[in-house]
């Protein structure tokens, strides 16, 4: 039976470091998929096309059901990788720099785990290999396109380099924060360097507005509030001896709930807009949601942490984060439609080194690949492997 698991454990981590090598944007999935989809079916798991490139995989057909839903990620993002592995991406300017290649393959470690012990099972499990979680909205659309029909619950989980190794955050509410991304277009009248009287100057401008900007949270929001403005981008001119008559500021937001979304973006607007009066400049911001807050549900919740607790020791539950963590999830779509859990698993063991998740020097790290299998496997009921 150990080598049964060891060779599951070889092959998802071989798995993982070829969808690494071959990494793959948000709805271009399709490698990644066809590897996905073919294991699938040398393990003899039905599966089904679930919008564009997703696919749900049913184990134990004739088990009970409502079904148990376990959720990986498949998509990478538009980074150049500078991490040096053997693995690395071959692909110029994308790669798995948040680890999705690492759930995957935990979940095909699951799939290939349970479809072996089959027989021990009791209800049906749905893995669900979900496309565009990079801000593609990939849970909503595989939801539109039936992925849930018949499951109870659902769980799922993500790598946290911050984390000690092993240890779990999993609340049993706010997990994870919504977000959502704002453009400023600052307008004046450009010219001459070394008229700046003849100008009314929108580089200027938009360095007020973007102080001010970052005075919203700390002064007009209680400090309770679980909240971040980050001025991400900022484009203006054409040459050092040119005054440019336009200037673009972008940014993100992070909100606990959608009432703080809509008090912040109204902030936004009214500060943009007053700074750019005071400047003699005008404005124009667009608002644009993305994700809700990752909100988990109690009972799911304890179940997720009893299992892990139950596997590695009540330790592993002294991760030492404050929650939430301000990053986003599109796994809120599946919380919103039926009870779940969604946790942050530590990948930092001291050894594999930690750079956080969206840096291009970012890899996951394989030892998770047999620890998340394992709770995976219990929270189907099944006994835990070696």
């Amino acid at each position: 039976m150990s080598n049964d698991w060891q060779d599951t454990l070889e092959f998802a981590r071989d798995f993982r470091h070829q969808l690494h090598a071959q990494p793959e944007l948000s709805w271009q999935e399709n490698n990644t998929t066809e590897a996905i989809r073919t294991e699938l079916n040398r393990l003899a798991i039905r599966w089904r096309t679930c919008t564009k490139t997703g696919t749900v995989a049913l184990i134990n057909e004739s088990g009970t059901t409502p079904a148990i839903a376990l959720r990986a990620d498949i998509d990478a993002l538009p980074i150049h990788e500078t991490s040096g592995v053997a693995w690395a991406s071959e692909t110029e300017g994308c790669m798995h720099a948040c680890g999705h290649d690492g759930h995957t393959a935990a979940l095909i470690a699951t799939a290939r785990w349970l479809k072996l012990h089959e027989h021990e099972l009791e209800r049906q499990v749905i893995l669900i290999f979900q496309p565009a979680e990079e801000g593609g909205h990939g849970a909503r659309e595989m939801i539109k396109a039936g992925a849930l029909e018949g499951v109870g619950e659902i769980y799922g989980w993500h790598n946290w380099p911050a984390l000690p190794y092993g240890t779990m955050a999993c609340p049993d509410d706010l997990v994870m924060c919504g977000n959502g991304t704002f453009t400023i277009e600052v307008h004046g009248r450009g010219g001459h360097a070394s008229q700046p009287e003849a100008c009314n100057d929108v580089v200027l401008a938009s360095s007020a507005i973007i102080m001010a900007l970052q005075q919203i949270v700390s002064r007009r929001l209680a400090p309770q509030t679980n909240a971040v403005i980050s001025v991400t981008q900022i484009e203006a001119g054409t040459a050092p001896t040119v005054m440019s008559d336009k200037a673009l500021i972008s940014g993100s937001i992070r909100i606990p709930n959608e009432n703080t979304r809509s008090l912040l973006n109204a902030l936004i607007t009214e500060t943009a807009h007053h700074t750019a009066v005071a400047y003699g400049v005008e404005c124009s911001i667009t608002h644009k949601t993305r994700y809700q807050a990752t909100i988990n549900h109690p009972e799911q919740a304890t179940n997720a942490r009893a299992t892990w607790a139950e596997l590695y020791g009540d330790s592993a539950m002294q991760h030492g984060q404050p929650m939430p963590v301000m990053a986003s999830e599109d796994f809120s779509y599946y919380l919103r439609e039926i009870p779940g859990a969604f946790a942050l698993i530590g990948s930092h063991d001291g050894i594999h080194d930690p750079h956080p998740c969206h840096s291009p020097r970012y890899d996951f790290n394989d030892r998770l690949i047999g620890e998340v299998c394992r709770w995976f496997c219990r929270l189907t009921g099944m006994r835990t492997p070696p």
